[in-house]
C-alpha cells in the first residue's frame, strides 16, 4: 500500500468534514450578505465557523477573517500593514520563513522599504541577543515569525518576541499556519498582532484560510468590493469551504491531545531508526519541534533524487516546502540554519499524520534502509 508522509505539505481531507460541507455544496446556496432566510443561512454558517476557528487558535470571533489560505493571510498582514504606515521604515521576517512571508516582504523593498532577515541559529531557533540588537538599529513597522516551521518544526518563541517587537512599537506576524491544529494556541496571550492560518494543513478543505487581526490593529485590503470581512475582503465568500474549515477546527481542537501523542510515538520511532542508519543528519533536533516533522540529510545522497526513488517504492516524502519545490535549489530553510549548500540539497522532510501508523514507519525504514545499504554498495 502506498505510504503519504508529507502532510505538511497538504492533509487528506476528513470524513467527517466533508458530511459537514455537504450541505452547503448541494443545499443553502444564498450568498451571506443577502437579507432574506437563503442568505440569513448561509450567514449562519459562515459566523458559526468562524467561532470555531477562534475557539482553536484562543482568540474573539470579530478577529477572524477569512483568506484563502496562509499566503493570502501572510499577504495582507504584511502589505495591509505597511499601506497603513505608509512611511518606510523597516520590515523584519526571520530567515526560514516560508516564501509566502519571504517573497512578500521582499516584494516591499521595491517600493522603498528595507528589508532585513532575522537571523536564526544552527538548530533553526532566533539568534535573540541579534535581533534585540537589529530592533535597536531604527524605525520599525512590523516583524515576521514562524509559530513553527514547515520544513524542519522548529518551534519558536512567539511571546518573547511579540514583546521585543512591541518594545520597537512595532507589529508582530506570526505565521502559525503549520501550528494550528498541532499545538495548543492562545492568540491573546501569544501577544502576536496578526497570525496566519490554513484549513489544508490541518484535515481541512484547500482554498480557504483566515488571518486573525488583534483587535485596534489597522490593516489596508488587499482586495476591493462589497465591505465583506469588515472591508478587508471584497468578495462572496465560500461558504461551504468555510464550515470545512470550522468543522476542521473543531475536531483539531477535540481531538488536539490525542493526535499529539500518536504523532509523538511515530517521530520517536521515526527517529530512532534513522538514528541507526548511517551517515544521517537530523536537522533541528535539538530544539522544540511539531511532533510530526523530522527533517534530515543522508550522506551522499542529492534530496530529489532521493525522494523520487521513496516514490518509486509508494512512499511520498517532500525534499522541503511544497511551494518551492522543483526549482533546483536547496532548501533556504537550511541555508538559513547556516548549513553549507551541499547539506541543504540533501535534505528529506517526513511529515506524518493523524492515521499513520508504525507499521508505516518500519516500512518507510526498511525501504530507505536498503537504498542505503545499495548506495553504499555501488
Amino acid at each position: 500500500m502506498p505510504i503519504y508522509f508529507d502532510h505538511n505539505a497538504t492533509t487528506p481531507l476528513e470524513p467527517r468534514v466533508l458530511e459537514a460541507m455537504l450541505p452547503y455544496l448541494s443545499g443553502p446556496y444564498g450568498n451571506p450578505s443577502s437579507v432574506h432566510r437563503y442568505g440569513r443561512a448561509a450567514r449562519d454558517a459562515v459566523e458559526a465557523a468562524r467561532l470555531q476557528v477562534a475557539a482553536l487558535v484562543g482568540a474573539q470571533p470579530a478577529e477572524v477573517v477569512w483568506t484563502s489560505g496562509g499566503t493570502e493571510s501572510n499577504n495582507l498582514a504584511l502589505k495591509g500593514a505597511v499601506a497603513v504606515a505608509k512611511q518606510p521604515s523597516r520590515i523584519l521576517y526571520g530567515s526560514t520563513e516560508h516564501p509566502a512571508v519571504l517573497e512578500t516582504a521582499e516584494s516591499m523593498r521595491q517600493q522603498g522599504w528595507q528589508v532585513e532577515t532575522i537571523a536564526i541559529d544552527g538548530q533553526g531557533l532566533v539568534d535573540w541577543p541579534a535581533f534585540e540588537a537589529q530592533l535597536a538599529r531604527g524605525p520599525l513597522c512590523v516583524a515576521a515569525l514562524m509559530v513553527a516551521n514547515n520544513e524542519t518544526g522548529v518551534l519558536q518563541d512567539v511571546p518573547r518576541a511579540a514583546a521585543l517587537v512591541h518594545a520597537a512599537k512595532a507589529l508582530l506576524l506570526a505565521d502559525a499556519v503549520q501550528g494550528a491544529g498541532k499545538l495548543p494556541l492562545d492568540f491573546a496571550a501569544s501577544g502576536a498582532d496578526l497570525m496566519s492560518l490554513s484549513s489544508h494543513k490541518l484535515y481541512g478543505p484547500k482554498g480557504v484560510g483566515a488571518l486573525v487581526i488583534r483587535s485596534g490593529v489597522e490593516l489596508a485590503p488587499l482586495m476591493h468590493g462589497g465591505g465583506q470581512e469588515r472591508g478587508l475582503r471584497g468578495g462572496t465568500e465560500n461558504v461551504a469551504s468555510i464550515v470545512g474549515f470550522g468543522a476542521a477546527a473543531e475536531l483539531a481542537q477535540q481531538e488536539l491531545e490525542a493526535r499529539n501523542a500518536h504523532l509523538l510515538a511515530l517521530r520517536e520511532r521515526l527517529v530512532a531508526g534513522l538514528h541507526a542508519l548511517p551517515g544521517i543528519s537530523i536537522f533541528g533536533e535539538q530544539s522544540p519541534r511539531l511532533s510530526n516533522t523530522v527533517q534530515f540529510g543522508l550522506k551522499g545522497w542529492e534530496g530529489e533524487a532521493l525522494l523520487m526513488a521513496l516514490d518509486r517504492k509508494g512512499i511520498a516524502v517532500s525534499s522541503g516546502s511544497a511551494c518551492s519545490s522543483g526549482k533546483g535549489e536547496p532548501s533556504h530553510v537550511l541555508l538559513g540554519m547556516g548549513l553549507a549548500r551541499d547539506v541543504a540539497y540533501g535534505a528529506i522532510r517526513v511529515s506524518l499524520g493523524k492515521d499513520n501508523t508504525a507499521a508505516e514507519v518500519d516500512r518507510f525504514l526498511a525501504v530507505l534502509g536498503e537504498l542505503r545499504a545499495a548506495q553504499l554498495a555501488a
